[in-house]
């Protein structure tokens, strides 16, 4: 019997699913993705105009190229026939009621992740932290099930509540061992000077996080812009699109920049005709 075959075509499917799960999310088209963010319950427990996930998901989920949430989320306040690929949560441990976040465990299996059909799933690395080891043997252990399943694996550079750490050497620093270990996709903070720096030291595609909510649209448009044009695969955001009044001009507006290469300019003008509309359309009487 040839051993050697059977182990040959396992592997390629194997293969063919992650990198299918990958063309998923990320679009074939334009090489980028726009992800919406709802995971922030996990840690954060209610959080503002997240209070009620489905409410807040079900209007952005159509312009969203994948979706993160939690498995309770996903379970309870996700339509099942929605058809946007989902980014499963698969770690925690601690909340904002503690003074360190980085002492996380995986919290879901990746057969459990199957059974729910996600098409990645995603857990948070705590680089220069007291339980950096632990999160990194959480994302090897969850790489090598994944590899063994065909699911990619995203890493999150997460800080905690110590913003300043988001400078361009301890990112390409954070980013980097996450690539190394295996990860087949990071999620990171953009910064200033230097992310190009962050994206040429990292072989595997980034895509970035929002972070708390900013000031005014334009801010988050010359975020993404900036971010896209110096190397990432696009974003994954939740309070800045979601935490808007107009939510659904706001997650327009970032698809324009992301998919169509709109300026900062022209995101503007799609926001505010969107925000328009979608006024009009809500003064309707029912």
């Amino acid at each position: 019997m040839n051993w050697n075959m059977p182990h040959k075509e396992s592997h390629y499917q194997q293969q063919w699913g992650l990198r299918n799960r990958l063309s998923r999310m990320i679009r074939p088209e334009t090489g980028r993705s726009v992800m919406l963010a709802c995971d922030h319950g996990y840690f954060m427990g209610p959080t503002t105009r997240l209070e009620n996930p489905r409410k807040t998901i079900e209007p952005l989920v159509p312009y969203a190229n994948a979706l993160a949430v939690t498995r309770g989320i996903l379970r309870n306040c996700v339509d099942p026939n929605w058809d946007t690929p989902v980014i499963l949560r698969v770690s925690g441990g601690s909340s904002i009621l503690r003074e360190d976040l980085s002492d996380e465990e995986l919290t879901a299996s990746m057969k459990d992740a199957i059974r729910l059909n996600v098409s990645a799933v995603a857990l948070s690395i705590f680089i220069g932290t007291q339980h950096e080891k632990q999160t990194l043997v959480n994302l090897g252990r969850l790489v090598d099930e994944g590899e063994e399943f065909g699911m990619p694996v995203m890493a999150i550079t997460a800080v905690g509540k110590e913003l300043e750490k988001r400078d361009a050497k301890y990112l390409s620093l954070a980013c980097r061992i996450a690539a190394e270990v295996g990860a087949h996709l990071v999620k990171t903070y953009y910064c200033e000077p230097d992310f190009s720096k962050v994206v040429n030291g990292c072989p595997v595609p980034l895509v970035v996080a929002g972070g708390p909510k900013l000031k005014t649209e334009s801010d988050v448009f010359e975020l993404v812009y900036n971010a896209v044009n110096e190397g990432a695969v696009g974003v994954d955001m939740g309070r800045n699109i979601w935490q808007n009044d107009h939510p659904v001009a706001m997650i327009k507006a970032i698809r324009a920049i992301v998919h169509e290469d709109a300026t900062v300019k022209e995101a503007i003008e799609v926001f505010n005709q969107e925000s328009r509309k979608g006024m009009v359309e809500t003064s309707i009487p029912a």
